[in-house]
């Protein structure tokens, strides 16, 4: 990432450098040296000392071993501040999702190599999905994740499992390389993506990417197999998709102030 080249016009040049060295961090899995930064932002070394040092400093970037640097702590609360304001925002559009399903709506988001639930309105089945909100999840064995990679180019969503493995959760789940990039090319031209037990036995989900809103996020729809079946698939992804139309507009509107 060249961080002079995506500079939006008229923009504070330190502040972008900076953040595209957090930005730059978090790609590299969190952590890295200073001569690999300088490869990913195209910025000189002495540059990226002097932006760091600042970093470190407020508590967003913290020294690790050697010369490399990893994410601070600071983040952490800007995050959590972050991930309850989306939800809110999100909330009034899963209450929809969840009143025409009647089935468990979700808002999931990429979060390093991981997908994490931001906000959930559960089922008002007695037998219904329930997923803590907060709970960091595998990419490859469930909807949101599969919904959250397909936003990726190939190479990068490899990456992601690579560092994160591929672990078996039951006897559906994808466990090679080849059978994920044909799924997230399936996800990308059919614009949905299917959870078939994949995460937990019994459990269809559906999701649906909502787009890179601060980064790639996924609208689903999960439940029991017996009431989620294969042949609601197809009602259920147009509701998806208008969520995930809303949910891109409820963003946009927050994120210019109106």
């Amino acid at each position: 990432m060249d961080t002079n080249a995506s500079a939006p016009e008229r923009a504070i040049q330190s502040v972008v450098r900076a953040f595209g060295l957090l930005e730059a961090l978090e790609a590299a899995g969190g952590e890295c040296g200073v001569t690999e930064l300088a490869e990913r932002t195209g910025l000189a070394q002495p540059t990226i000392h002097r932006i760091l040092q600042t970093l470190t400093a407020l508590g967003y970037v913290r020294r690790a071993a050697g010369r490399r640097y990893s994410l601070g702590p600071a983040l952490v609360r800007l995050g959590d501040s972050a991930s309850r304001l989306l939800a809110r925002w999100a909330r009034p559009v899963l209450e929809q999702v969840e009143a025409e399903a009647k089935e468990t709506a979700n808002l999931a988001v990429l979060d390093g190599d991981m997908a994490v639930y931001l906000a959930q309105v559960p089922s008002r089945h007695q037998m219904r999905m329930f997923t803590e909100v907060g709970r960091r999840v595998h990419l490859h064995s469930t909807g949101v994740g599969k919904a959250l990679l397909a936003q990726l180019p190939d190479e990068e969503a490899l990456g992601v499992v690579r560092r994160a493995g591929m672990p078996s959760f039951t006897g559906t789940t994808i466990t090679s390389e080849e059978a994920l990039l044909a799924e997230l090319r399936a996800t990308r031209t059919r614009g949905f993506s299917v959870d078939d037990g994949e995460q937990e036995v019994g459990v269809r989900c559906v999701a649906v990417p909502v787009g890179d809103v601060g980064g790639p996020t996924a609208v689903s729809v999960s439940g029991p197999d017996s009431r989620v079946t294969r042949s609601a698939v197809p009602t259920l992804v147009p509701l998806l998709r208008r969520a995930s139309g809303q949910l891109q507009a409820v963003f946009r509107a927050a994120s210019d102030g109106r």
